[in-house]
């Protein structure tokens, strides 16, 4: 009877590690940025995958329109393929971070791949548009200690989020805005996608009409898009007593 308990035991603590390793808030192998914390004013909107034409441009237009900066995580080679995007990108205001330079699922890479992607999409960047942020985006949210130590040691700041707006198969832009509002509390980080991991060309037509809608949706409600730089300041900041 023990030993099947332990045996439980054994699956169950290996199903938590599993969890943890791709769960957008879970703490266990490190430290991350998920968000500000409940009941804050601000927003930041964030987008993976990219740069993607035609559709990063097409996005940058709407933030431009409602005067919103975003945060957005770039796959490497698509940074080769076009870096006139991401100038496009950082010259309006943006900030640019780290998402590999091929988009692996980082829990099945060893140090050194995990290493090498992360240089080698920081050499894309760096070749770009010179410098910008240290922020990092493990592809999938998957990670493990290992994935976060050579971020750490790169000088890497692990960001994740804690709303998804599961827009990465294109639904309608009315269920995007649905998935967010749902998970909505304050001080949060919206997972968006501007581009798609596995080609150029992947239709973000709908995010980016979601993108319209949430910002005035939102900014009628009194909230405040912040990029995630802007976020993680104001929450390093030390509390006043009152």
């Amino acid at each position: 009877m023990f030993a099947a308990f332990l045996g439980v035991g054994a699956v169950a603590a290996a199903s938590a590690a599993g969890y943890q390793s791709m769960a957008p808030t879970g703490q266990w192998y490190g430290r991350t940025f998920t968000g500000f914390g409940r009941d804050s004013k601000k927003i930041a909107l964030t987008y993976d995958d990219g740069p993607n034409d035609p559709h990063t441009l097409k996005l940058l237009e709407v933030l431009a329109k409602h005067d919103v900066h975003a945060t957005f995580f770039m796959i490497g080679r698509f940074v080769r393929e076009r870096p006139d995007i991401v100038r496009e990108v950082a010259r309006r205001g943006h900030v640019i971070g780290n998402h590999t330079f091929t988009h692996p699922l980082l829990i099945l890479e060893s140090a050194v791949q995990t290493r090498t992607q992360l240089l080698e999409c920081r050499s894309a960047l760096q070749d770009a548009i010179g410098d910008h942020s240290n922020l990092f985006r493990p592809p999938f949210g998957g990670r493990r200690p290992a994935t976060l130590r050579v971020a750490r040691e790169l000088g890497l700041e692990t960001v994740m989020w804690n709303v998804t707006a599961y827009d990465w198969n294109a639904p309608p832009a009315a269920g995007i805005e649905k998935k967010v509002t749902r998970q909505m509390r304050g001080g949060d980080v919206i997972l968006l996608h501007d581009g798609g991991h596995r080609a150029m060309g992947a239709d973000r037509a709908q995010t980016v009409m979601a993108t319209d809608n949430l910002i005035r949706r939102y900014k009628d409600q009194g909230y405040e898009f912040v990029t995630v730089e802007e976020m993680r300041a104001v929450s390093r900041q030390p509390s006043i007593a009152g």
